[in-house]
């Protein structure tokens, strides 16, 4: 066979994930070579500061400032610098150029990629982005490929490993979420400024990007519903160990039916929700992530593993690469992904799930009935009462108990409505915790 000429790549950035595929690609050039059938040459590093600090193994004389002339000479770009402009317009420059782009861009995705996807067909090229979601855990290809002759109905993950790490922590050790937070940030799980993280936004593109893929459908970002997790308390950690649960912050995708409130479509979610221990998603500890994806032929599928890191995101750039470098070889168009549901991304009042709600009521003659009312009225069944009375220091019992509800599936607009009337309730002192109840 006649030896491929060697495929030019250009790379966008030289942080941490950019070092380490730098790395990867001098290290293991001559493998790499090997199961692609042409040599994979890294011709450029495009960075915004020449003298900012390196890390060790980047090659300083591939550095340049120059993006849009390497993106020119490329055959394959890799775009890991992160944020959404320049990124924008040189992955548009690299497309249109003919070049096949890598990136692990995944807020540009859930806000642009409906216009990279429609101008890598439009040109041939191809978009390959594995690393946007759960770092090394192939999750994208199993969607956009292993699964593309099955009808997924539901996709739920870890897709953060920040705030897994933070909540297991607050499980594992009783630690408040200041007392977890520092401790994510001293091991560099956490940013300085951990918004991203904690008020769900990172996870919230991310769930964008699955959906999109597990269902074929543009998913705008700003209809993801988002929860974080900075008002879980360790009361709440606490509760849930004793009733067998704990508390993740899940991105859900589900398909929802047409019901007597509106047509069908699919609801994409995030927020931090009750699980069972003994659910596959349960058991994930630390800074591990985890996609738990139900399909009508194939049942349920579990992805697990690193989901953030350097080496471990630079690990599902290279799997791209390769991807990539052997279409090349072979040649070909690229292949365009299908966005041809047109389903509406429904309000989360649509969604039917469960309830665990917390609260401090007055300990009288008739609290139980009026409380039962309030859910009865608004179409709500109780599946579960657990009530404690409190006592005072001297062991004296005090004006107030403690009710644990657990619902029966209802609709969350439904739910909303019963803990809006348990907040304006004369027998509710106060409403301490409202949860839902996912995995059942």
């Amino acid at each position: 066979m006649t030896e491929y000429r060697p495929l030019r790549i250009a790379l966008l950035g030289a942080g941490s994930v950019g070092a380490q595929v730098a790395r990867l690609l001098t290290e293991n050039k001559a493998e790499l070579a090997a199961r692609v059938g042409a040599e994979l040459e890294l011709v450029g590093i495009a960075v915004r500061d020449l003298n900012s600090p390196r890390a060790e193994g980047v090659p300083t004389e591939l550095l340049t400032t120059d993006a849009q002339s390497l993106i020119l000479g490329a055959d394959i770009v890799i775009e890991v610098m992160g944020g959404i402009e320049p990124a924008r317009t040189y992955i548009l420059q690299a497309l249109n150029s003919g070049s096949d782009v890598i990136t692990a861009n995944k807020a540009l995705l859930a806000t642009h990629g409906i216009e990279l996807f429609d101008t890598a067909e439009q040109v041939g090229a191809q978009l390959y982005f594995e690393a946007a979601v759960a770092g090394a855990i192939p999750i994208i290809r199993p969607l956009r490929e292993s699964l593309a002759g099955d009808k997924v109905t539901r996709i739920m993950g870890i897709v953060n490993g920040t705030t897994n790490y933070i909540l297991d922590r607050m499980d594992s050790t009783g630690a408040s979420f200041d007392e977890a937070l520092a401790e994510a940030k001293e091991l560099g799980y956490a940013e300085a400024d951990p918004t991203a993280d904690v008020e769900a936004y990172d996870a919230a593109q991310k769930a964008a990007i699955l959906a999109y893929l597990g269902f074929h459908n543009e998913v705008p970002l700003e209809n993801v519903y988002r929860e974080g997790i900075t008002k879980v308390t360790p009361e709440q950690i606490a509760a849930a160990r004793r009733d067998g649960y704990v508390i993740k912050l899940l991105a859900i995708a589900e398909s929802l039916p047409a019901d007597e409130n509106g047509p069908a479509g699919i609801s994409v979610r995030v927020h931090p929700c009750l699980i069972e221990r003994t659910h596959p998603l349960g058991s994930v500890r630390g800074a591990f992530n985890a996609v738990f994806v139900e399909a009508e032929a194939a049942g349920s599928l579990m992805f697990y593993g690193a989901g953030a890191g350097g080496v471990q995101t630079a690990s599902a750039v290279l799997g791209d690469l390769v991807s990539a470098a052997k279409r090349h070889v072979a040649g070909g168009p690229g292949l365009a992904d299908s966005v041809h549901a047109n389903l509406p991304v429904l309000p989360i009042e649509r969604v039917r799930t469960r309830y665990q709600i917390t609260i401090e009521v007055k300990d009288q003659q008739g609290v139980l009935a009026a409380v039962a009312n309030i859910f009865t009225q608004h179409g709500v069944s109780i599946e579960t009462v657990e009530q404690t009375v409190a006592r005072a220091q001297d062991g004296k019992r005090v004006s107030t108990a403690t009710l644990e509800v657990g619902t029966h599936e209802a609709t969350e607009a439904a739910l909303a409505a019963v803990v809006d009337a348990l907040a304006v309730s004369e027998v509710v002192e106060k409403i301490t915790s409202v949860l839902r109840v996912e995995g059942i």
